[in-house]
């Protein structure tokens, strides 16, 4: 099962592995997913998609703990104020389905910022860019192939 995401690394000649788990569509958190793959939370990252009042869309990673810190995201990304975009914006933006964003291979190339936290580890998982994939990968690579630019966007739930 290869994904966009993945013919990517590829492309770039980046070491990632492959992790699946089973859909359950009424239950999409990150922790479910953590859970389901036998990760911690905050090691399995999730993608949110947001909007600034003066930059536009952006892409906004955290650890599958945690809940974006909108303050912190509109620093980085030079706005005033930042908002999460409405649920049935994402796919449009995107071109991805909720539960299956990722960074990599959006319909267009958003900024993309990443918490902080992700360099606490040696690898984290990502969505693959679909349902029931995640990518299993080196923080600086992930880092690399998004352009993500790290800070402080996440807070405890």
């Amino acid at each position: 099962m290869k994904t966009n995401a993945a013919r990517i690394l590829d492309a770039l000649g980046i070491h990632y592995e492959l992790l699946t788990y089973d859909v359950d569509p009424s239950d999409l958190a990150a922790e479910s997913v953590a859970d389901k793959l036998g990760l911690p939370p905050a090691q399995v990252f999730k993608t949110l998609v947001a909007r600034g009042d003066r930059n536009g869309v952006c892409l906004a990673v955290i650890p599958g703990n945690a809940q974006l810190d909108l303050k912190g995201l509109a620093k980085l990304a030079g706005d005033r104020k930042v908002e999460t975009v409405s649920l049935k914006e994402v796919q449009p933006l995107t071109g991805y389905i909720r539960g299956g964003v990722t960074a990599l291979g959006c319909k267009k190339d958003y900024p993309v910022y990443v918490d902080e936290w992700i360099e606490a580890y040696d690898t984290v998982a990502v969505s693959a860019g679909k349902r029931g994939a995640m990518l299993w990968l080196a923080p600086a690579d992930y880092l690399q192939a998004t352009q993500g630019q790290v800070g402080a966007i996440a807070k405890e739930k």
